[in-house]
């Protein structure tokens, strides 16, 4: 299983502030120009009360710095047009960013349309232009100036201008957005803006960065959109098309049926240096299919483009079908180079049976993931050792994930003083232990009743419990879950505070799902986002891992350093069809490694005559290895 959408941006503060749990699916060069920014009046504050942002004189003998310099990774092959047909299972609650219910996966395709100052380029993983077009650090370490491309303009038409950056501050820290981790995370990280001019700004964060522009190249909000925030926030953006800086925006849908998405024509950044050739077709609609099975027979008629096929039933037999065996359909299998997500199972230590450490060990012990790669998945998957693999240097390669043992499983629940009742379950003071398992995607019941005959035989019971889409990310962001079978988002960096802080534990619509409070790791936690040295926080990087580990309330099950999708023959991709950090070939948004693929009406016409007449082309699986380590 893999991440539908692995990395949909791995830079700056999008990466670190909207992290969002996935379905288990599967899935620089710089040069130096001196500064032209007329001088403003010095130091106006703007906000008395919530220091926001300042208004200042920009500060002598900066260093400019861009990057045009990094290879491109779209194709000059490309053509405009086209519409490409995608689907969503559960249709989004809402379309807020921020707020009840906006933490769902299809946010992403929002977020994605919303640039930020600055990028990571998915293969070098330098800092490349967004809204920005030159940086420059201060020599605090807490400070990073940025010049916005005075071309950049929001959906609307109005000019981005330094004014929305401040305005982002005042967004995130107002209790009207009802987000109290955006209040915390803005008010405790980011300092200020300081407004240089309409087209200069600076973003001041709290405490010095090693990696500062991870922390200060922020996304803006529409000042002129918003205006000033109430309490009627929540519901009153519920469903409203906010502007956006991206190649996309929302033009249509219907609730509980589809999502469409136009390309902007006229898009301001469409022939910059690391957008161009790029974000090809001119409509993306999202149709809600709720079941894979439903979806996979309209996929073989064409209903819609594209279909993953990690799963090995998929890619092993399902694609043993005629319109793949005519070569109508082309299969391909592209391995990429990045974080691997945090995929497995998240125990809830708010549930009483879950708060004693040896029961969590115990259960542990009783999944069998070795036998689900080995039966299920025919060993395409290997085994996840821990949440934080393919991070580098921040990688504890030391820890191992506990193996299925039942001896170990009988140790470990005698000595909480745990017997085996007469069906064999585990049972203490008249408690069994048999827990839910909250899940939705339908491929993945026979993973988990291979774990739950297997988990049976060490003595518990898991009660398989597949709801839809929303339901099932409700439960969880409510943690009313006993166990929740989820993957998560990665991000260029571990980042550890939203999952494992106390500061996130015992209430809803946070990412500390398994209510992890222990104060040795929260000390851990704070050494790490407070430390300047990075080695340093390579160290406190793999003792949180450990801590982790220890804790025992996360069971890591699959990594998947690839992708494999089936597409219709019109569809193309560049020779090298994706990047590094490509978790999804046919990302039709993100700025990172998105819309490099495009339609070709011509073939299209063509394979469908073909069909038509059975004639038959030489199929095609292309196995791409380019990025294989």
């Amino acid at each position: 299983m893999i991440n539908k959408k692995l990395i949909k941006k791995i830079t700056l503060i999008k990466a670190f502030s909207f992290l969002f749990i996935v379905s288990f699916i599967c899935a620089c060069g710089e040069d130096t120009q001196k500064s032209d920014t007329k001088e403003t009046p010095a130091v106006e504050t703007i906000d008395q009360t919530q220091k926001t942002y300042t208004r200042e004189k920009l500060p002598g003998k900066i260093k400019w710095l861009t990057n045009t310099a990094d290879p491109i990774f779209s194709s000059p092959d490309v053509k405009k047009g086209g519409i490409f047909r995608s689907s969503i299972t559960a249709f989004p609650p809402t379309f807020r960013v921020v707020g009840p219910d906006s933490n769902s996966s299809f946010r992403s395709a929002i977020l994605d349309n919303q640039l930020s100052l600055i990028g990571i380029h998915p293969n070098t993983e330098n800092i490349i232009p967004e809204l920005a077009t030159h940086w420059a650090f201060g020599k605090d370490k807490k400070t990073m100036y940025f010049k916005l491309n005075k071309n950049a303009r929001w959906s609307d038409g109005h000019s981005v201008t330094a004014e929305d950056f401040a305005f982002t501050l005042e967004f995130m820290r107002s209790k009207h957005i009802v987000a109290p981790w955006y209040n915390d995370y803005y008010t405790k990280e980011i300092d200020r803006v300081i407004i240089y001019d309409d087209y200069t700004l600076a973003v001041v964060v709290t405490k010095a960065q090693p990696d500062l522009h991870l922390r200060a190249g922020m996304s803006p909000m529409p000042k002129h959109f918003y205006g000033t925030l109430d309490a009627t926030f929540v519901r009153k953006y519920n469903w409203e098309i906010v502007p956006n800086t991206g190649p996309y925006q929302v033009s249509d849908f219907k609730k509980g049926k589809y999502v469409k998405f136009k390309r902007k024509k006229d898009w301001w950044a469409k022939d910059l240096h690391y957008f161009k050739n790029r974000y090809n077709v001119d409509t993306v609609t999202f149709n809600v299919v709720r079941d894979s099975n439903i979806l996979w027979e309209y996929f073989k008629k064409a209903k819609t483009d594209v279909f993953g096929i990690t799963i090995p039933k998929y890619w092993h037999e399902k694609t043993k079908t005629p319109v793949v065996k005519n070569g109508y359909v082309h299969k391909i299998w592209f391995f990429n180079d990045t974080q691997q997500s945090a995929q497995g199972l998240w125990l809830n230590q708010d549930k009483e049976i879950f708060k004693d450490r040896n029961v969590r060990y115990a259960f542990s012990h009783a999944m069998n993931i070795q036998k689900v790669i080995k039966k299920i998945l025919r060993n395409d998957y290997s085994r996840l050792e821990h949440g934080f693999m393919g991070y580098g240097r921040y990688s504890n390669t030391n820890i191992r994930a506990r193996r299925f043992d039942l001896k170990q499983v009988d140790y470990y629940m005698k000595k909480s003083g745990w017997k085996r009742g007469p069906d064999g379950i585990w049972i203490k003071n008249g408690q069994r232990f048999s827990v839910d398992v909250s899940y939705h995607f339908d491929e993945h019941s026979p993973r988990l009743v291979v774990l739950k005959e297997e988990a049976k035989k060490a003595g518990i019971d898991l009660r398989l419990q597949k709801l839809d889409q929303s339901a099932w990310y409700k439960k969880v962001v409510e943690k009313k879950h006993d166990v929740a079978w989820v993957g998560w988002s990665t991000s260029l960096r571990p980042q550890y505070w939203e999952h494992f802080h106390s500061i996130n534990a015992h209430k809803p619509q946070t990412n500390n799902i398994t209510n992890t409070d222990d104060s040795e790791m929260d000390t851990l936690i704070d050494a790490f986002r407070n430390s300047l040295d990075e080695e340093k926080r390579i160290v406190l990087s793999k003792k949180i891992q450990a801590k982790i580990h220890e804790i025992g309330s996360f069971v890591p099950t699959f990594r998947v350093p690839y992708v494999r999708q089936a597409y219709w023959k019109w569809w193309h991709l560049p020779d090298i069809p994706g990047t590094k950090h490509t978790g999804d070939l046919f990302d039709p948004f993100s700025s990172a490694t998105g819309g490099l693929f495009w339609y070709d009406e011509e073939l299209h016409k063509e394979t469908k005559a073909a069909m038509k007449k059975s004639i038959k082309f030489e199929p095609v699986t292309i196995i791409d290895k380019t990025y294989k380590r």
